[in-house]
């Protein structure tokens, strides 16, 4: 409990804590103008507590589904807590409760009544483009908060959880969780809107791959250069990034040479390619993407 606490002082979960409000006001906008005006049905904990609602009623017990989604995000949230960590279980607190007002607050300050056009029956006035739209917005929500252990809540969670102790990617884990939901609405949903719900889940997990490919990524630097000690000086003291050195052998001349190899931001990349211009450096380079980073890379510097 004293390591709980004590990560509160430290600045950069505060940072990470307005990373959190944001990412959250961003679902908010994604609810409040395309999932509720157009009666959506994708895999959520909503829709989960409805269908289960109805069937409960069906079976003779009273269950209000606003209940339901209250009684499984608190389950949800102690699993987090219990298998994600406890910091991860307080940003996923904070996400939770804000999602809710900010949802009001853009129902006061600007509803989305007042963005539907004559003649329209959502913001966008079809539910395929009302999807897209909301599975953008979502998706980059999603990415945001999954970059530093938050979640809004619900099944998002259990995507985290599936995605830790399944080494699977997000957007599956976002995709198979969400699905499961939309096809137990079946029992109580159009098939076609059912339908609409699958694909437009399989959408939000492929947007969240995406999302988060972008956010991670970073530039495999491959340098040869007869001053690579410049080269290398400057990664280390004006990038304030490792590197490593490899002796090579020139296949056609025979000549034996150093190759700088170094993990960059593509803004440090951008960078270094600029030193080398600038000091007329004669060098050979090559850079490729890398979308996950696992070891000691720091992403943030002192």
């Amino acid at each position: 409990m004293k390591d709980f606490f004590s990560s509160f002082k430290t600045l950069s979960f505060w940072k990470e804590i307005l990373v959190v409000i944001a990412g959250t006001f961003v679902a908010a906008v994604a609810v409040e103008y395309f999932i509720i005006p157009s009666k959506l049905i994708l895999g959520s904990v909503a829709g989960l507590s409805i269908v289960l609602s109805t069937i409960l009623e069906g079976m003779g017990i009273a269950f209000k589904a606003s209940t339901l989604i209250l009684l499984i995000n608190a389950f949800l949230i102690v699993l987090a807590i219990v298998f994600l960590g406890k910091e991860v279980g307080a940003k996923t607190v904070v996400a939770s409760l804000l999602i809710g007002p900010f949802i009001d607050l853009l129902d006061r300050i600007y509803p989305y009544t007042r963005m539907i056009q004559p003649g329209f029956s959502s913001v966008m006035g079809d539910p395929v483009v009302d999807l897209l739209a909301f599975v953008l917005l979502i998706g980059a929500s999603q990415a945001i908060l999954f970059r530093i252990n938050a979640s809004t809540g619900g099944l998002d969670i259990v995507a985290m959880i599936m995605s830790k102790y399944l080494h699977w990617d997000m957007g599956p884990s976002v995709t198979v969780s969400g699905i499961i939901v939309c096809l137990m609405g079946a029992f109580i949903h159009p098939v076609n809107m059912v339908i609409l719900g699958v694909i437009g889940t399989w959408m939000n997990g492929v947007v969240v791959d995406y999302f988060t490919a972008s956010l991670n990524r970073r530039k495999r630097v491959c340098i040869i250069s007869p001053e690579y000690d410049r080269i290398r000086q400057y990664i280390i003291g004006d990038l304030q990034r490792g590197c490593s050195l490899f002796t090579l052998k020139g296949g056609y001349s025979g000549e034996e040479g150093v190759e700088v190899q170094a993990l960059l931001t593509n803004s440090e990349f951008a960078k270094l390619m600029e030193f080398i211009r600038k000091n007329d450096i004669n060098a050979f380079a090559t850079a490729g993407n890398c979308s996950e980073v696992y070891g000691r890379w720091r992403g943030h510097k002192k």
